[in-house]
């Protein structure tokens, strides 16, 4: 069993939202490869939709809480593999980076999950959606204002190619393992 995790904040507020790229990536690879609908699972707090072994999820805790719908999935599915998918404030916008076993970089719905879970064979897709990330220096946006705002149309147009990019790399864990798709998908981002 592969459980795939978009991260995300539930509500029509927050749907085209930075914060939102998880979701947008989930959904772009459910509608793709022909999944069910998502219907919402309250044992998991999640909308879910599964099919051919492979469980896409939506937790519908807000970010901050996504550990808790992580920990009540990963807990009745302990031997599937996991992947969270997650926008990240300090990757160039439309890049995608796949890391495993690593921190969560302040990124607080992935902080929820490594609390709740650990991050022991946590695999995580990194979404780009910073226009300008900072290379070094002081930050100068407020992360939690940011991360809630709306993409705008030409960045729109990139966050489509990345998404689609993110499924072909889902498809390339599924078929072809994880060390692969690392280097295939981290190298050419």
């Amino acid at each position: 069993m592969i459980i795939i995790i978009g991260l995300g904040n539930p509500g029509e507020k927050f749907e085209s939202t930075r914060h939102n790229a998880g979701f947008m990536a989930v959904d772009f690879f459910a509608k793709k490869n022909d999944f069910p609908e998502f219907e919402m699972e309250k044992k998991y707090d999640s909308l879910v939709s599964e099919k051919d072994k492979i469980m896409i999820v939506k937790p519908q805790t807000f970010m901050n809480k996504s550990g808790d719908a992580a920990k009540k999935i990963i807990s009745k599915n302990k031997k599937a593999d996991f992947i969270v998918i997650h926008d990240d404030i300090d990757l160039p916008l439309g890049k995608l980076k796949i890391v495993k076993n690593r921190g969560s970089a302040g990124h607080k719905g992935v902080e929820s999950i490594i609390k709740t879970v650990g991050n022991k064979n946590l695999i995580r897709f990194r979404i780009g959606i910073n226009s300008n990330p900072p290379t070094g220096g002081k930050k100068t946006l407020v992360p939690e204002k940011f991360v809630i705002k709306d993409f705008t149309e030409d960045e729109k147009k990139l966050m489509t190619k990345t998404i689609n990019r993110i499924s072909e790399a889902l498809q390339s864990f599924i078929e072809n393992g994880l060390d692969k798709t690392m280097g295939e998908y981290n190298k050419n981002s």
